[in-house]
C-alpha cells in the first residue's frame, strides 16, 4: 500500500530544476505528519520533489538499509545524499514557503546547534520510539 506522501506521486512541474528526493519513515507518526505536510505543499506548488517511504520498494534505489534510513531524514539533490539538518536545509531551500527557515537554520552557529539537537536528541528519541512501536507490533502478531 503506498504511503500518503508517495500518493502525491512524482510531483510534476519539473522545468529546469532537477528532482529532489526525500527518504522518510511513513510508519513514524512524527515523520509522516511533517513530511506529508511538505508533500501536500510541494504538490500544490508543482515542485519537483519526490517522497519515498523507507518501508517501500523505493528505498533500494537509495542504497541505505532500513535501520539506517529509520534513524534520520535523507534528501537527495543533484545526485548527492544529505542527512539530518543538511537534508532539511536542502528540502526547505526547494520550497518557497520554507526558504526563510533554511536561511535562518543555515547560519553557522544556528546550524551547529540545530545539528547537535537533531543528531543527539531528536533523531535518537524518534528512532527509539520507532523501535518500540516495531517491537510492539512483532509481539502483538505472535
Amino acid at each position: 500500500m503506498p504511503c500518503r506522501a508517495r500518493r502525491a506521486g512524482y510531483l510534476s512541474g519539473m522545468t529546469q530544476r532537477s528532482e529532489t528526493r526525500v527518504l522518510y519513515n511513513d510508519d513514524c507518526p512524527v515523520c509522516s505528519f511533517e513530511i506529508n505536510h511538505y508533500a501536500a505543499y510541494a504538490q500544490k506548488e508543482g515542485l519537483p520533489i519526490r517522497f519515498d517511504d523507507l518501508n517501500g520498494p523505493d528505498r533500494a534505489a537509495w542504497g541505505i538499509d532500513e535501520d539506517k534510513a529509520a534513524r534520520r531524514l535523507y534528501v537527495m539533490r543533484d545526485g548527492q545524499v544529505h542527512s539530518g539538518i543538511p537534508a532539511f536545509l536542502e528540502l526547505w531551500r526547494e520550497m518557497p514557503r520554507y526558504r526563510w527557515l533554511a536561511r535562518v537554520i543555515g547560519f553557522p552557529g544556528v546550524r551547529h546547534m540545530a545539528g547537535f539537537g537533531y543528531d543527539h536528541l531528536l533523531a535518537p528519541l524518534i528512532y527509539r520510539w520507532h523501535l518500540r512501536r516495531r517491537a510492539r507490533r512483532v509481539s502483538q502478531s505472535r
